[in-house]
């Protein structure tokens, strides 16, 4: 049976008669959504969807905002949304899929990104934690950094070596990783917001069954680049109406206070203003590009540009404020669940966007991957390629 947007009105209608948001518990209702194949339409029955067209999700959204449904809080869980649900519907086993996927998408379960590490951030593929296969388990011991939300998260996503006399690209194999197991220590990263929303985790001879291995051994960079390029277009492309984001503060506050302007700070408000609606509706166009299967390279440019976009105009407000813009609300150490770009003054918004061009990719890796997979260009001398990963120098 082929689902139209018709058809979707007439079963998001169902779910509101069914469970009415307002006399509903919001996690029951949540539950009943996916189970109605209203989560992600675009995914298989039973999974959250109904295997209809992903262009389709705004019909079912429309319907349940205009009725008061509870949404799934898409920031506090957007790693698990945006990096591990797809890789699980890409590569998982069905036992693994209808195991995570549904608390997932709920929200009942938090996930994390167990990836960069001291010695391998840019140079992920170099990575040096170790997975040593012990019967029906794996023993893991390493150490990981950057990892936002580790302290709430009940799942992570993880790479090690699994072979390291093969070249580094080769011997990677990719984990579910429970966050209560023993020997999993997540330590506080302190930020120069003064928060720590991201953190460091040890792991010192942790079990992972094999059944919570994604794609074959020794396989994992490959599954590794759909998390990879599914991050870059979560990041950089996120649906957002004219002037949301980084830029609607400014505007805002260029609006509202005509003695703070100036005509050199317009211009650049101009100039930033359009860049902004760029990158917009080209995160519109790449999303319905997915429409038709999987994020491609094309999503580090939109990440390139989110980065650079929030650095210039966090920076233009603050000069635009002037000394109010230097004033910083909190320097509290806290550790909080997710990150508030919008709701929170222009000296929070200064620092953090700082980050910005390193997370999900440094904006140096990214212009490469722009260069070589995106525009054909040549690639820059490897010397390491076909090297074992014991042989390299670190």
């Amino acid at each position: 049976m082929t689902v139209d947007a018709t058809e979707l009105i007439r079963r998001t209608r169902e779910l509101l008669a069914a469970k009415p948001p307002a006399d509903t518990d919001r996690l029951d209702f949540l539950r009943a959504r996916f189970d109605a194949g209203l989560a992600w339409v675009h995914y298989p029955e039973g999974l959250g969807g109904l295997g209809a067209p992903r262009a389709l999700q705004p019909v079912v959204d429309a319907e349940l905002a205009a009725a008061g449904a509870p949404d799934n809080d898409p920031r506090r869980i957007g790693i698990g949304l945006g990096m591990a649900a797809p890789t699980i519907l890409a590569f998982g086993t069905e036992e693994q899929k209808r195991r995570f996927l549904r608390p997932l998408w709920v929200g009942e379960e938090v996930w994390c990104q167990l990836f960069s590490e001291p010695g391998a951030g840019s140079d992920l593929a170099a990575l040096g934690t170790r997975a040593v296969r012990e019967g029906d388990d794996w023993a893991v011991n390493g150490q990981k950094v950057w990892t936002s939300s580790a302290h709430v998260a009940r799942w992570a996503i993880l790479i090690a070596r699994t072979d390291p006399d093969v070249p580094k690209h080769k011997g990677i194999t990719y984990f579910v990783c429970d966050m209560t197991d023993p020997g999993v220590e997540v330590r506080p990263l302190r930020q120069i917001t003064g928060e720590a929303e991201f953190n460091e985790v040890f792991l010192t001879g942790v079990r992972i069954p094999d059944a919570h291995r994604l794609g074959e051994i020794g396989d994992g960079w490959r599954v590794a680049q759909t998390t990879l390029n599914n991050e870059r277009v979560a990041i950089g492309g996120m649906r957002i109406p004219r002037e949301g984001g980084m830029i609607g503060p400014v505007a805002k506050a260029w609006r509202e206070r005509p003695e703070l302007r100036t005509h050199d700070l317009h211009q650049r408000l101009l100039r930033l203003w359009v860049e902004a609606e760029v990158a917009r509706l080209t995160g519109e166009r790449t999303r319905q590009q997915l429409v038709a299967g999987q994020p491609g390279p094309e999503g580090a440019g939109l990440k390139l540009s989110f980065a650079r976009l929030n650095q210039e105009i966090s920076g233009l407000e603050v000069e635009l404020l002037g000394e109010e813009g230097l004033l910083y609300e909190d320097w509290t150490m806290r550790r909080p669940e997710l990150v508030d770009f919008v709701g929170r003054d222009a000296g929070y918004r200064y620092l953090r966007s700082k980050g910005n061009s390193i997370e999900g990719g440094t904006s140096e890796v990214l212009l490469n991957i722009v260069a070589e997979r995106v525009l054909g260009l040549p690639s820059e001398p490897r010397t390491d390629k076909d090297v074992a990963w014991k042989d390299l120098a670190r």
